[in-house]
């Protein structure tokens, strides 16, 4: 059965690809963009499959409204697809607060608008599937990007908590976790702080690292398309899946090296607990 998708931020990198991936197997999908200029090659490609609505996820009620044409338009929601988003450069000293605000309000609360949108009309179908795209830097953290890493480590507790509340209605929620992408998220779309020269050998050192990254950890995302398809036709989805090279190699480590120092501190944190341990 074909499926009926909301995707957020489709108008280029990975929320392109989602709707291209959907789009070209039959399914029909309400695709947002900040420009639907964006996403006229779709609409003639695909014609009444696709739905161009434009929409400012920080717009709660812009959020509402789309939602409301998309599930009218389609008359269900089986997939909504959390993409929209951009990333915030900056070592934290760096950062503006107003910079740390506005990078929230798109990453964190606008999937927070849209959960709230169309979490009332799953849980009335029984159906649904929520995916947010995050990030291995939801899972992981690097230096000059903690503004960043704060929105994305807070939409995983959100999602973790959703995940166990819509559940008992038949309704998904999966995370999507990329690594390293051939996109504009640290191109154009990119919010990058005032530098301080204290930082400078710091950002220097990252850069070089990112430079020495073998070719093969940037991931095509053109392949994330049907990838995700096979994540929303699966009986029983994950809550969270790494997407793309890099993050195979590298998340495992991030845990044992986490689980060795918890284990290393143990008697302190038994300590903690304020009795004696056995």
């Amino acid at each position: 059965m074909s499926k009926t998708w909301f995707i957020t931020g489709a108008g280029r990198g990975f929320g392109r690809e989602f709707a291209t991936a959907a789009l070209g197997r039959g399914d029909r999908v309400a695709a947002t963009a900040r420009n639907t200029e964006a996403l006229k090659d779709l609409v003639d490609a695909y014609g009444d499959a696709i739905i161009p609505l434009s929409l400012d996820v920080t717009d709660r009620a812009g959020v509402g409204t789309a939602v409301t044409t998309a599930h009218e338009r389609l008359g269900r929601l089986d997939v909504v697809v959390n993409n929209a988003g951009y990333g915030l450069f900056g070592a934290i000293e760096e950062i503006t607060e107003q910079q740390l605000r506005d990078q929230l309000e798109v990453n964190l609360f606008g999937v927070f608008h849209v959960t709230q949108a169309v979490v009332p009309i799953l849980r009335e179908q029984g159906s649904g599937h929520i995916v947010q795209i995050s990030t291995v830097g939801g899972i992981a953290a690097f230096p000059t990007l903690g503004g960043y890493h704060a929105s994305k480590w807070a939409l995983e507790g959100l999602s973790e908590s959703l995940a166990q509340e819509v559940a008992p209605f038949g309704v998904s929620v999966t995370l999507i976790e990329p690594g390293g992408f051939s996109t504009d998220w640290a191109g154009n779309s990119a919010v990058r702080a005032e530098p301080q020269p204290q930082y400078d050998a710091l950002r220097a050192a990252f850069a070089e690292q990112q430079r020495n990254t073998p070719a093969e950890f940037t991931g095509d995302p053109i392949a994330a398309g049907p990838a995700l398809l096979k994540v929303v036709d699966a009986e029983e989805p994950p809550l969270r899946v790494l997407f793309g090279l890099m993050p195979t190699q590298v998340v495992p480590g991030i845990y044992q090296q986490r689980l060795e120092t918890w284990k290393t501190w143990e008697p302190v944190s038994l300590e903690a607990n304020g009795h004696a341990s056995s």
